[in-house]
C-alpha cells in the first residue's frame, strides 16, 4: 500500500471534518498531510493505547487552526478518545474536537494552541523538561527519560514576537531534542506572505543557534522530509528547524490562496478534490481498509516500544531503587509526606519584611523538599528574590540545574512554564514585576484555560514600587487577573499569608496562581495564618457587634489594621482578603460570618478600585496611574494611608447610619 493513499486519506478526512462543521481551516491540513504521515508512522515514539506514557515523544500543533489534521491523526492512529464520531462533532458544543486544540479535553493533546506562537514556545518548555529530568534520572545504559518534542508551525507563528523570544532561548540552551517543522506555504489570512513577511527565516534561525534544514518539495518528496528528520538525530547540541515548502489547500482549486485558509471548501469543491484523489464523493468520512490497517500498526508498534521501556525501567528499579521511586512519585504528581512542615510561620514581634522577602524564604524552603520546583526569573532575580539557592543554573552544560535564566522574555517565560507543567513531574514558576505580567498575559490566559498549575511569582505589586514610577506601578493588573476564569490571585498581607499563598498555589495543580508580592516591608499581623489564606478572606481582629468592617488586601491590610486601632470609639472588625476567588468558593454560611448583614465594609488596596464593590460599600484605592517618588510619599499623595482610611471610615459609618446598608453576600 502506498504512502500516497494514506496521505490523501488524511487530506480527505480532514476536509470532511471541516465541511461537516461548515467551519474551520482545511488549507493547512491538506498541505501538511505528508508531513504528518511521515512523522506519525515513521518517526514519533508513542503508544495510542496509553496516551500518557511518560517517555512518549511530544507533538505540538502550534498553528492550532490546523487541528482537523491533528484530530485526524489521533483518530487514525487509534487514540481511544478520538473515535470517528468526535471528528463528526468538530467545533460543536461538548465535543473533544474544539476549533483549536485544548489540552484538558482529551489525552493526546499536549498543550492548548491557537493563539499563534504559544505552542512553539510551550515546546521549548517541554524540551527543557525532558533534558532536565534526563539529567536527574538517567544513568549509563538507562535512558529512562529520552524523548523528542516535535512541533508543526506556520508563518503566523513565526511572525509573533513570543516565538522570537522562545527561539532565542532554545538556541542558547542547545535543546537538541526539539524539532520544529515549519509549514512554509507562503499564505496568511491577508494573502501572500510577500505582503508582510519577507525575511530569510532559515538565516534567522541559524543566527539563533539552531540546526537548520530546508525541504523544497514537501508536497511530494516525503523521502527528503524523512531524511531531514533522520539528520536531527545526528546533531545533539542544537535545536532543529526544518523549513518545508508546501502548498496550502493542495489538490483543490483554491490551492495557494488565502481563500482556503479559514473556510470550508464547499460541497462541490469537496467532491472535486475527492475525485482527484481517487475517493468516492458520495462517501463521507471514508477511510480505506488499507489505510486503517496501516495506521493500526502504530498501536502495535507503540505497545511494543512501551513494553521495551517498561522492561528497561524494571532493571533500572533494581539497580537504582531510590531514584526509581522518586521518578514514579514525580511522574504521578504525588508530593512527599509532610512537605508543608517547611512553611515558615511568624509572630507579630518578628521583623517586618517585604512579602517578596518572605517569598524568598518560602520558595527556598519548599525547594529543599520538592525537587520538582523548577523555574526562574525574567532577568530580575535580585529583585524578585526567586532564585533557588539549593540548586545551580539550568544551562546547556548543567541541565540538572533548576534555575532557568529566562532573560528579558516575560511572554516566553510564561509559555515555557506552561510547557514544563504539561510535560509532567514539574512545579514550574516564573517571576517578574507584577506590572510586566501584562507582557505575559497571553500565555497566562492559556495556563488558566489549560488547567495548568503554573506559579507566577509577581513582585513590586503596587504603587509601593515607588521611585520607578507609573511605568512600573501596576494599577489595573490585579483586576485583569481577577477577571480571568480558573486562576487564583493571591495577595498576601505578611509572612504567614505568604506561606499560605504558596501552600494554596501548590495544592491547586489544575489552575495557575499569581502571587502578588510587595517591594516594601510590612509587619506580621496579629491573627494572620496560613489556614486563613485557604478561605480567601477571614477575620483578622474582631469585636462584638461590629459597626464597620475594614477590609484589606496584601500590604494594605496593615493599613486597615492600623486604622482600626485608631478608631477606638467605634467597633471595627478587620478582615484580610488575600484571594477573591477562594472566598467565592466558601459556603454561604462562612461568607456571612465574615461579612454579616447590616455592617458597612470599607476596602483598602493600592490599585484600581474597580471590582471591589462586589465586597465593599466603599474603597480606598486608585483611580489613576501612580507617580514616581519614595513609596510613602506616593501612598500619601493618593490617600492610601492610615489617616485617610480613618477619615473615610468615619464618613462610611456616618453615611450608613442614615442609609440602609446593602448586603455584600446576600445578593440574588
Amino acid at each position: 500500500m502506498s504512502d500516497e493513499l494514506c496521505i490523501n486519506a488524511i487530506r480527505v478526512l480532514s476536509i470532511d471534518t471541516v465541511q461537516k462543521a461548515n467551519s474551520g481551516h482545511p488549507g493547512a491540513p491538506m498541505g501538511m498531510a505528508p508531513l504528518a504521515h511521515v512523522l506519525w508512522t515513521k518517526v514519533m515514539k508513542y503508544n495510542p493505547t496509553n496516551p500518557k506514557w511518560f517517555n512518549r515523544d511530544r507533538f505540538v500543533l502550534s498553528n492550532g487552526h490546523a487541528c482537523a489534521l491533528l484530530y485526524s491523526m489521533l483518530h487514525l492512529t487509534g487514540y481511544p478518545e478520538f473515535p470517528l464520531d468526535q471528528l463528526k462533532r468538530f467545533r460543536q458544543v461538548g465535543s473533544k474536537t474544539p476549533g483549536h486544540p485544548e489540552a484538558h479535553f482529551a489525552d493526546g493533546i499536549e498543550v492548548t494552541t491557537g493563539p499563534l506562537g504559544q505552542g512553539f514556545s510551550n515546546a521549548v518548555g517541554l524540551a527543557i523538561a525532558e533534558s532536565h529530568l534526563a539529567a536527574v534520572f538517567n544513568k549509563p545504559d538507562f535512558p529512562i527519560v529520552d524523548n523528542y518534542t516535535y512541533v508543526f508551525c506556520g508563518d503566523g507563528c513565526l511572525q509573533e514576537g513570543i516565538t522570537s523570544e522562545a527561539a532565542s532561548l532554545a538556541g542558547h540552551l542547545g535543546l537538541g531534542k526539539l524539532v520544529v517543522i515549519y509549514d512554509d506555504n507562503h499564505i496568511t489570512i491577508d494573502g501572500n506572505t510577500s505582503l508582510s513577511f519577507t525575511e530569510d527565516v532559515a538565516k534567522r534561525f541559524e543566527a539563533y543557534g539552531w540546526h537548520v534544514q530546508v525541504v523544497l518539495k514537501g508536497d511530494t518528496d516525503i523521502d527528503a522530509f524523512a531524511h531531514a528528520l533522520e539528520e536531527t538525530k545526528k546533531v545533539h547540541d542544537r535545536p532543529h528547524f526544518i523549513k518545508v515548502r508546501t502548498t496550502i489547500g493542495y489538490g483543490s482549486a483554491f490551492a495557494e490562496s488565502y481563500k482556503v485558509h479559514g473556510s470550508p471548501l464547499g460541497e462541490e469543491e469537496l467532491a472535486n478534490v475527492k475525485k482527484k484523489f481517487g475517493f468516492d464523493p458520495a462517501q463521507k468520512f471514508y477511510i480505506p481498509e488499507e489505510v486503517q490497517k496501516k495506521y493500526a500498526e502504530c498501536k502495535v508498534k507503540g505497545a511494543q516500544v512501551e513494553s521495551e521501556w517498561n522492561a528497561l525501567f524494571e532493571m533500572y528499579k533494581a539497580q537504582f531503587p531510590e531514584l526509581a521511586a522518586e521518578y514514579v512519585r514525580r511522574r504521578d504528581g504525588k508530593f512527599p509526606e509532610g512537605w508543608k512542615k517547611v512553611l515558615p510561620t511568624y509572630k507579630p514581634e518578628d521583623p517586618a519584611k517585604a512579602t517578596r522577602q518572605f517569598s524568598q524564604t518560602v520558595i527556598n524552603n519548599l525547594a529543599k523538599v520538592l525537587p520538582e520546583i523548577v523555574g526562574g526569573s525574567a532577568d530580575l532575580n535580585p529583585s524578585t528574590l526567586s532564585y533557588l539557592d539549593i540548586s545551580k543554573d539550568y544551562q546547556k552544560a548543567t541541565p540538572e540545574g533548576r534555575n532557568i535564566r529566562f532573560g528579558v522574555r516575560e511572554h516566553a517565560m510564561a509559555a515555557v512554564c506552561n510547557g514544563l507543567h504539561a510535560y509532567g513531574g514539574m512545579i514550574s514558576y516564573g517571576a517578574t514585576f507584577l506590572n510586566f505580567l501584562g507582557y505575559a498575559l497571553g500565555a497566562v490566559r492559556l495556563s488558566a484555560l489549560s488547567h495548568f498549575g503554573v506559579l507566577y511569582v509577581m513582585t513590586h505589586d503596587s504603587i509601593g514600587l515607588g521611585e520607578d514610577g507609573p511605568t512600573h506601578q501596576p494599577i489595573e493588573t490585579l483586576m485583569s487577573v481577577r477577571a480571568m476564569p480558573n486562576i487564583l490571585l493571591l495577595r498576601p498581607a505578611d509572612g504567614n499569608e505568604t506561606s499560605g499563598a504558596y501552600s494554596v498555589a501548590i495544592d491547586n495543580r489544575s489552575r495557575p496562581s499569581v502571587l502578588a508580592l510587595s517591594r516594601q516591608a510590612v509587619p506580621n499581623l496579629k491573627g494572620s495564618s496560613i489556614e486563613g489564606v485557604y478561605k480567601g478572606a477571614y477575620v483578622l481582629t474582631d469585636v462584638e457587634k461590629p459597626q464597620l468592617i475594614l477590609l484589606g488586601s496584601g500590604t494594605e491590610t496593615s493599613i486597615a489594621a492600623e486604622a482600626a486601632a485608631k478608631l477606638n470609639d467605634l467597633r471595627v472588625r478587620v478582615v484580610s482578603m488575600p484571594s477573591w476567588e477562594l472566598f467565592r468558593e466558601q459556603s454561604h454560611e462562612y461568607q456571612v460570618s465574615v461579612f454579616p448583614d447590616g455592617v458597612p465594609v470599607l476596602a483598602v488596596e493600592a490599585a484600581s478600585v474597580i471590582g471591589w464593590r462586589e465586597y465593599a460599600h466603599a474603597v480606598v484605592g486608585m483611580a489613576s496611574f501612580g507617580e514616581s517618588g519614595p513609596y510613602k510619599e506616593v501612598y500619601a499623595k493618593f490617600g492610601i494611608t492610615t489617616e485617610n482610611t480613618v477619615k473615610r471610615a468615619r464618613e462610611v459609618v456616618e453615611f450608613y447610619t442614615k442609609n440602609p446598608v446593602g448586603s455584600i453576600v446576600n445578593r440574588p
